[in-house]
């Protein structure tokens, strides 16, 4: 029996070949099986959604899902403490044979130390990819229980959900006239490193003997093996999940007793936004945040052997402000801005100018090439709020960066051979550090420039529905509806990718699943150029990295979808 033939809760032992799986069925065999577990769970069947998951992570097509997830993100290069990695297709079909529950023992985490912005580090275990690959398989079904008993405005580590959200989420209950005037900022100390094992084998509904053996891990630093008596590692693909988890309850507590009673305001406007183990609380008076709702949450916290952080929990009055997410919250005159904080523009410069520095002899198309992402990125994450005067001042502080670099290049060249060399005048804009580049199709010489965020257009972001449950299908049309926009968005200004996505209706040429950013692409040649193809926009078609690679491998033709 071959790969695309095995049913969807039938284990596989027989060999496979990677190019040969069939991804469109594998995808849509485990939507199948994640929408009965949302419907089991929201029914309380915890014995059907005990029996679909175990289907789920003894199928072929939940094992494969598993090992292409693990083998295409940013990690897929990273070892555990086992050294290994899956980087050929007949790596990627022995791991999915080999992901068995019988016999199966994970492998010590290796522990890396990574910088934090207040100059403590951040312990990162990293699992083995067989370890990753169980993680993920697993959380294909957990993730779609935990998805249904959520806190509605929890946003961190969840499908379909982000930090625009959470801010979204932020204006909404603090912009109004009539809104709360304190806000709790809540920070829970060393989350992933303290959460009970004992709460978590207790409460989380998934293969309890296989949640053990992966908190009981241990990892290995300096080479000496250590216990894990408590907490979930970061780097865990499941460990996020698994905190939410833990966390998830906290609003229904909140609102349980702190019920909206309007003849009683000070027990009303109780609201929170939890975005992972950072929240922020609304309360009409100081009064009631510090001596009724601190309490309530510390109670809630210590069940789950959690504390919240002394120096980082604090109760603030909204028109002195506080950061979120990278945001400053505020109200000036009774007017609510959300703006860039102070501390993300520090953090960008500093970046910035890192890389200028240890790049001083570069070319400066290539100097370009590496900033470009970085001002990209961070003027897309602040263009859902009032960001525009912080967007041109730090335009202005980039600029004064590309200078000085410009003339330490040239210490004795006078200034306006400096500026004709890498500054160019486009439009009605001068001073724009840019580098003239040859175009390989057209052979057109053509000006390759830097960033500007002043050109960033400042959208506002809509919500994602707290009830919304991406694996529910009656909520499939809708999250549908947010994905064109959020691609259409981000395709923006690059015409030839926008129609040619449009055209395939946003679906891969190979599999017919959905295109995301976080799932990438690539462009195809139809007709391979080596074949003599064209690059008109008729001999192009959008497909999914893995399934560009499948193409390739089996040499087979493409077809567009019907948009």
């Amino acid at each position: 029996m071959t790969a695309s033939l095995q049913d969807a809760g039938a284990p596989s032992h027989n060999p496979v070949q990677w190019h040969q799986i069939e991804w469109s069925r594998c995808h849509r065999e485990v939507r199948r099986l994640q929408a009965r577990i949302v419907k089991a769970t929201r029914e309380r069947r915890w014995g059907k959604v005990k029996a679909l998951q175990w289907l789920l992570t003894h199928s072929f097509h939940g094992k494969a899902l598993a090992v292409k997830r693990v083998t295409e993100n940013q990690g897929k290069n990273t070892p555990g403490v086992d050294g290994e990695t899956w980087s050929t297709p007949e790596s990627k079909s022995t791991a999915i044979l080999s992901m068995r529950r019988q016999g199966y023992r994970p492998s010590p985490l290796r522990r890396i130390y990574i910088p934090k912005s207040n100059g403590k580090l951040r312990p990162l275990g990293i699992p083995t990819l067989r370890d990753r690959a169980m993680q993920a398989l697993h959380l294909l079904s957990l993730d779609p229980l935990a998805e249904t008993v959520a806190d509605n405005y929890s946003y961190g580590f969840r499908t379909h959900r982000s930090a625009a959200d959470a801010i979204e989420r932020c204006f909404g209950m603090l912009g109004k006239k009539i809104s709360p005037q304190w806000v709790l900022e809540g920070d829970i100390k060393a989350c992933f490193d303290k959460i009970s094992h004992d709460w978590l084998l207790a409460n989380v509904r998934m293969d309890r003997a296989i949640l053990r053996k992966w908190l009981k891990a241990g990892f290995v630093s300096d080479g000496v093996l250590s216990p894990t008596e408590e907490g979930t590692p970061q780097g865990g693909i499941i460990s996020p999940v698994l905190a939410n988890l833990a966390l998830d309850g906290l609003q229904a507590m909140l609102r349980d007793r702190f019920p909206w009673v309007r003849k009683n305001k000070l027990r009303g406007c109780v609201n929170l936004v939890r975005y992972a183990d950072d929240f922020l609380i609304t309360g009409r008076s100081k009064g009631l945040l510090e001596h009724e709702v601190l309490p309530a949450i510390a109670e809630f916290l210590r069940e789950r052997g959690l504390e919240l952080s002394q120096e980082k929990t604090l109760i603030t009055h909204i028109d002195q402000g506080f950061d979120f997410l990278g945001q400053n919250v505020r109200k000036y005159g009774g007017k609510l801005l959300i703006r860039p904080s102070d501390k993300s523009v520090s953090s960008l410069m500093e970046k910035i100018r890192e890389v200028i520095r240890n790049n001083k002899q570069v070319k400066q198309s290539t100097l370009i090439r590496m900033l470009n992402p970085i001002i990209k990125g961070w003027g897309n994450y602040h263009r859902h709020v009032v960001s525009k005067h912080t967007f041109h001042k730090v335009d202005y502080l980039i600029w004064q960066c590309v200078w000085r670099w410009a003339k330490r290049r040239h210490p004795r060249k006078r200034l306006p051979w400096i500026k004709t060399r890498y500054f160019h005048r486009i439009g009605q804009r001068d001073w724009i550090f840019a580098a003239e580049e040859r175009d390989p199709e057209s052979d057109d010489v053509k000006l390759f420039k830097i960033e500007h965020l002043s050109k960033v257009t400042i959208v506002r972001h809509v919500a994602v529905r707290g009830e919304a449950n991406p694996y529910d299908p009656k909520w499939e049309s809708y999250f549908e509806e947010r994905l064109s926009l959020r691609m259409a968005k981000s395709l923006a200004g690059r015409r030839v990718l926008l129609s040619l996505w449009m055209s395939q209706g946003g679906k891969c040429a190979q599999c017919g699943e959905k295109i995301t950013k976080q799932s990438g692409w690539h462009v195809h040649h139809i007709r391979w150029r080596s074949r003599g193809g064209s690059s008109g926009i008729s001999n192009l078609a959008f497909l999914h990295p893995n399934c560009h690679r499948q193409v390739h491998s089996r040499d087979t033709e493409v077809r567009k979808p019907a948009p």
